[in-house]
């Protein structure tokens, strides 16, 4: 049977009258790991079975210890092309970046 494939990173459109899941991105902490990184996103009907969905996407073989679930629409971003104006530290204030400060001796972990 010859079918057509989609491209990586798509799903195929509901059909028609089918009910719409909302989409869900989804942050694994792995048991390496401190923080939860993003591991991608999925559609699903409620909170509930997103985390049981991307239980069973993102850790098949026992690598997280927790799992986030969020509405992707509840989640705010910026603007990846006014990175330039939204990341630019203001003038006179050096104080809030790491290289400002001088080492102390005999401080360890620095």
């Amino acid at each position: 049977m010859n079918e057509a494939r989609l491209p990586e990173g798509t799903a195929p459109a509901p059909a028609e009258g089918a009910p719409r899941w909302p989409l869900w991105e989804v942050f694994v902490r792995s048991s390496r790991g401190l923080s939860h990184v993003h591991a991608g996103s999925l559609h699903a009907p409620d909170a509930s079975m997103a985390l049981r969905n991307a239980r069973d996407l993102y850790t098949r073989r026992n690598e997280g210890v927790s799992i986030w679930v969020v509405p992707s629409d509840a989640i705010a971003a910026s603007d990846p092309d006014s990175k330039g104006s939204f990341f630019e530290s203001p003038q006179g204030k050096d104080y809030r970046h790491a290289t400002y400060y001088t080492k102390s001796e005999g401080v360890k972990h620095l």
